[in-house]
């Protein structure tokens, strides 16, 4: 359902085999795409900020008559919540505060059910990941399996540049295309590929609930963003859930290495409302693949009108209280966010 909080963005995004023109943030030097070398184009990031739509009414059916809408900005939030390391799958909107820079909101939307997601599958292409790939690539198709029939993913390789090898669509099979496409050579360009396909769920993904997963074996070393610009550009878009996996094991990479990519990982998945994985082999793999599909398969959708007004500029930080019957339980969920781009795709209904 289509909610009247829904900010429509409108960008020209190419379909799989186009490019997306580069955004260059302002303390980064603007750079020249290099020269292609294969039958693909890179995906890049649109120019500017994203516009946010005209506030005009519009008119739904509902049942045999008509309701007229007008546009508001919602905060929608997506929340998992833990009794320790058990998912708590029975709770309703009284079990929850919500709160924005400290002040109390008032939720006014509530949905727990197992709802369609659009889903980035990103993974890394470089020249370390070569043997790594049948693996990543079989555990990401199980996890897609494993979902919501109606969901949609499209697949991302990424060295030194990000590449869609497939737009979004439900046929596995289709999917294992795209993940087949291993060249594994070049750099990590990890916050380039991880700001472009944001932009790509953001402007062309048909369900409100969003996700990013994203896999690599290193840090980034070739990107024209660096980390905090590329989480500040995923928090304006009101963006997704970012699940990361690090396969950081081996002697390919320094103490220092592993320490700074391990921070990156985290970072992008905490600022979101994600999880960061570190497997111990590649064994381990299959396991977080099913744990990332339980996860996004039992968050709640959490949506209010934030108390401030949207022409006050800066960041939003967020805080989800959850109480069950025991008590306390921990609630997870993006930081926050910076209004007058997107708050989310629509609301959930309300329960």
């Amino acid at each position: 359902m289509r909610h009247c909080n829904d900010l429509l963005l409108v960008l020209f995004l190419a379909a799989a085999a186009a490019p997306l023109c580069a955004q260059q943030p302002s303390s980064a030097p603007a750079q020249t795409p290099p020269p292609l070398t294969v039958d693909r184009d890179p995906v890049r990031s649109p120019e500017g900020d994203l516009p946010a739509a005209a506030a005009a009414p519009q008119l739904h059916k509902q049942g045999e008559g008509y309701i007229l809408h007008t546009y508001v900005e919602e905060v929608v939030l997506n929340a998992t919540v833990l009794d320790g390391s058990k998912l708590v799958p029975d709770l309703k909107k009284e079990n929850f505060q919500v709160y924005e820079d400290g002040v109390r909101q008032t939720i006014i939307s509530f949905q727990h059910a197992d709802v369609p997601v659009s889903i980035a599958l990103v993974v890394d292409n470089s020249g370390s990941m070569s043997r790594k790939r049948p693996a990543v690539n079989k555990s990401a198709l199980d996890l897609i399996e494993a979902s919501n029939p109606q969901d949609e993913a499209f697949v991302v390789n990424f060295s030194d540049e990000a590449f869609i090898d497939q737009d979004f669509t439900s046929d596995t099979n289709k999917l294992r295309e795209g993940l087949s496409m291993m060249e594994s050579k070049g750099g990590t360009a990890l916050y380039d590929a991880v700001e472009a396909s944001a932009d790509k769920l953001a402007s062309d993904a048909k369900h409100p609930k969003q996700v990013l997963i994203l896999i690599t074996d290193g840090e980034d070393n070739a990107s024209s963003y660096n980390l905090e610009q590329t989480i500040r550009r995923v928090q304006s878009l009101s963006g997704p859930v970012i699940y990361t996996i690090g396969l950081l094991y081996g002697d390919d990479m320094t103490r220092g290495e592993v320490r700074s990519a391990r921070r990156a990982l985290e970072a992008l998945s905490t600022e979101t409302g994600g999880m960061a994985f570190f497997p111990k082999s590649i064994e381990q793999i299959d396991q977080i693949a099913a744990e990332v599909a339980r996860d996004i398969r039992n968050q709640y959708m959490l949506g209010y009108h934030s108390t401030k007004p949207t022409s006050e500029p800066g960041f939003r930080r967020v805080t989800v209280v959850a109480q069950g019957s025991g008590g306390k339980l921990t609630a997870r969920t993006r930081t926050g966010y910076y209004p007058g781009t997107r708050v989310g795709n629509s609301a959930p209904e309300q329960k």
